[in-house]
């Protein structure tokens, strides 16, 4: 995957943070040698606990295509409630990768006549174990994420998260995302 664009789609709710982990994914990704990277936000009413799409791109060659994501290689869940609520695997690549944050495991996902490669963590749980106030997960899906799809180092993720949080709030999600880098289970 490290030679073409890859495609990723995040699933949140207002105030999870999925627009601030698909950030810092796309800087650290662009600090470990992808220098084509695009993001684009989607949101409706901005309100807390509406749903939020967010598109990253990464590539090694530029990216001219700045069109959110229909077909991607990776979606990110960051609350499997979502999972009711919308279809978030529409147009994901056959052989596609899911990562979702439930204490369900690999029972949360139905599959819909999908074969994919999926990723679980309770990233909740760990994130408030990590010192995190409930509900805040996107540092710990990034973990998540990192071990699902090991094109990033987790010390540049760890990093980027330190750099974003700074001092005062920056080690709880830092251990948010190595608890979740070293829970996540490949089912």
């Amino acid at each position: 995957m490290r030679d073409k664009t890859i495609q990723i789609r995040w699933h949140g709710r207002g105030g999870q943070g999925a627009i601030t982990a698909a950030k810092i994914f796309a800087h650290a990704a662009f600090g470990a040698d992808y220098p084509g990277v695009v993001m684009a936000p989607s949101f409706g009413t901005e309100r807390r606990g509406a749903p939020v799409e967010v598109s990253l791109k990464i590539s090694k060659a530029r990216i001219n295509d700045l069109c959110p994501i229909e077909n991607p290689d990776v979606v990110v869940v960051l609350d499997d409630s979502i999972l009711r609520d919308a279809d978030v695997c529409k147009g994901i690549k056959p052989e596609g990768l899911l990562v979702i944050n439930t204490a369900r495991g690999k029972d949360v996902y139905e599959g819909n006549g999908k074969e994919l490669r999926l990723a679980t963590a309770d990233v909740t749980r760990l994130a408030e174990e990590a010192g995190l106030k409930r509900g805040i997960v996107n540092t710990g899906i990034i973990g998540a994420l990192a071990k699902a799809l090991p094109i990033v180092p987790l010390q540049t993720l760890l990093d980027a998260i330190a750099t974003e949080f700074g001092k005062a709030r920056g080690p709880a999600n830092v251990e948010a995302a190595r608890l979740s880098h070293e829970h996540t289970r490949m089912e």
